[in-house]
């Protein structure tokens, strides 16, 4: 537990900090259940959820096949589902009639299944042919705990085939488009590559067919390349303010820097539909950069942009608690003319990605939020208003004590995790007890927890910690939003209390 060590002067403050997938008990909704399996028409189409997120398109073969051919599968990246297209429906009523009866096991999770309203996956170029692919593949990154450059994915597509444009976009997390010469190239690198990771453990490879067959390429730089044009204009960022990212540059650029060692690129895992030979991988191909003095700003921004935000229950305060997880908040600003959105900015894009990665699509406080990247370049503190719980609509963070990667060796303590149902909770005076804890969440109107777990301490702490298991994740998230930095008042001596300075 080293990264979740109490800071030298720690504070009686209640942080409930990173998700601990480990100890994660998933519930399950009712919606979840066989019973809505009547109410839809019989399709050859099936749609899966409760998918695990390393979960790849030959998994889903694997379990699925005996209950019949499978013609096509489309995942749904960062959402955990996926369509199943059978040769004949009496496959797929097998399908959906095993799973409402006992358990159906996917990459060792139990999944679940339901008719389609779709007859047929629409494919991503001729619909008239089953077996078509593209020659253009789009790719999701999940977990993208490393910057994701154009370098990066020649390093690991090339050795399939020769990579003839890349085009990196990040509105919805970060994603990929690849050309290959031909739609031969474009299958084997999807069916080497998809589901890998780039690095240990983080980065993790989605892949599916694209519905472009050409890119168009413009300028050479870290979020696009045209290799059959190695001298277009190179593009550089603007000379605007300029932050530090966590991570750096690119993980190959630097070494023992508080972050640990040199990470290079992870060989692929040994099994077969991962596996090439070492003759197969090439060197990274540099080009010259031009002698011009015209360049573009970069068209990546460290401001999130989150809507679906409840207008009651949520304030600039409560963002924070719950963005901070993932990069340091610079400053929040509700946007009076769009209803329940706000602007997030944080300290580098790096931190934008994660957020978007993590918290795109949550629910809080029976909304679903969603998180893109601003066209914004910064947050202005204009038109400041008051919202509906009498808060501030604007509010700076850059100098508060609670962001979290404020430095190399801060950063590095920080587990990034997506959402789960079990918090940590630390720095909480030894006087605080289990009880306390849930009277808690009940004045301040969250759900309870279902399990407590403190861990060992010793005798001389002055703090201490544990985990928080709850219902579900929504509930989970929903407390950290509210209680996360929360100030413990704790009695000094008679008349006397002391807090957080």
């Amino acid at each position: 537990m080293s990264a979740y060590s109490v800071n030298p002067k720690p504070t009686l403050t209640l942080l409930l900090n990173e998700w601990m997938n480990e100890y994660c008990v998933f519930s399950l909704c009712s919606q979840d259940s066989g019973s809505e399996t009547h109410r839809i028409a019989p399709s050859p189409v099936v749609h899966v959820r409760g998918l695990c997120e390393s979960v790849v398109e030959a998994d889903l073969v694997e379990a699925l096949e005996k209950f019949g051919n499978i013609c096509y599968v489309m995942m749904m990246p960062f959402k955990r589902q996926a369509l199943v297209e059978f040769e004949e429906v009496q496959s797929a009523d097998r399908c959906v009639a095993c799973g409402s009866q006992e358990p159906v096991y996917i990459a060792g999770q139990q999944a679940y299944f339901n008719y389609s309203t779709s007859k047929r996956i629409t494919r991503p170029t001729n619909a008239d042919d089953p077996n078509s692919g593209n020659k253009v593949l789009l790719l999701s990154i999940q977990n993208p705990l490393y910057p994701i450059t154009t370098d990066v994915l020649y390093t690991v597509c090339n050795p399939i085939g020769n990579v003839l444009r890349i085009v990196i976009f990040k509105r919805n997390g970060i994603q990929a488009m690849v050309e290959y010469p031909s739609d031969d190239n474009a299958q084997k690198a999807k069916a080497a590559l998809n589901g890998a990771d780039i690095y240990a453990g983080c980065c993790t490879l989605k892949i599916e067919y694209a519905r472009p067959s050409r890119l168009n390429v413009i300028r050479n730089d870290n979020d696009s390349w045209d290799y059959t044009k190695p001298f277009l204009l190179r593009r550089e960022r603007g000379k605007g303010r300029q932050r530090q990212a966590i991570l750096g540059e690119h993980p190959s650029s630097y070494s023992d820097n508080g972050y640990g060692s040199h990470c290079p690129l992870l060989p692929l895992p040994s099994n077969n539909r991962f596996k090439r030979s070492s003759h197969d991988v090439l060197e990274v191909v540099t080009y010259p950069l031009p002698q011009t003095s015209s360049y573009m700003s970069h068209a990546s921004s460290s401001v999130a942009m989150v809507s679906g935000l409840h207008p009651a229950k949520m304030n600039c305060t409560r963002i924070f608690n719950l963005f901070c997880l993932y990069g340091n908040i610079e400053k929040v600003k509700f946007m009076k003319s769009v209803p329940g959105t706000a602007l997030v900015e944080m300290g580098d894009e790096y931190a934008v990605d994660r957020a978007i990665t993590h918290l795109n699509s949550i629910k809080v406080f029976s909304k679903r939020l969603n998180v893109c990247v601003s066209k914004q370049q910064a947050v202005i503190p204009s038109q400041v208003y008051e919202l509906e719980d009498g808060s501030s609509s604007y509010k700076d963070f850059a100098m508060t004590r609670n962001n979290r990667f404020s430095s190399a060796g801060q950063a590095s303590k920080n587990i990034i995790q997506p959402p789960s149902c079990v918090l940590h909770f630390y720095n909480v005076p030894p006087c605080i007890s289990e009880d306390d804890l849930q009277r808690l969440c009940t004045e301040h109107d969250v759900p309870g927890f279902i399990k407590y777990k403190v861990f060992d301490a010793k005798p001389s702490s002055k703090t201490i910690s544990g985990l928080l298991e709850f219902d579900s994740k929504t509930h989970a998230v929903e407390v950290l939003t509210v209680l996360n930095h929360y100030q413990i008042r704790i009695p000094k001596a008679p008349g006397e209390v002391y807090t957080i300075p």
